[in-house]
């Protein structure tokens, strides 16, 4: 996507899971994210599972019931959507 070249927020596809790791630390401090990140396997389960791509937000409650689907990103879906669910699983709300 052109806004991530400007942001010069693209890379190659990881072919190592070491690799994938890596890219994924990046993310919470680029994106400022507040929450845990998950990474997928290199086999993508949680994507086919989840229908996650290019990105979504899901939030799951104990036993792995999800309880919050966002749209599809990146402009599909709001983080605070998200959090703002997580913190009443929690009863943090």
């Amino acid at each position: 996507m052109d806004s991530n070249k400007k942001d010069k927020f693209v890379f190659t596809q990881p072919r190592t899971m070491d690799e994938r790791l890596k890219l994924a630390r990046l993310l919470p401090d680029r994106l400022k994210l507040r929450i845990p990140v998950a990474v997928d396997p290199m086999d993508a389960r949680a994507d086919k599972a989840f229908a996650a791509w290019p990105e979504r937000i899901y939030v799951l409650a104990p036993g792995g019931k999800v309880v919050y689907r966002a749209a599809p990103g990146p402009f599909g879906f709001e983080p605070s959507d998200a959090e703002r669910r997580l913190k009443e699983l929690l009863g943090g709300a």
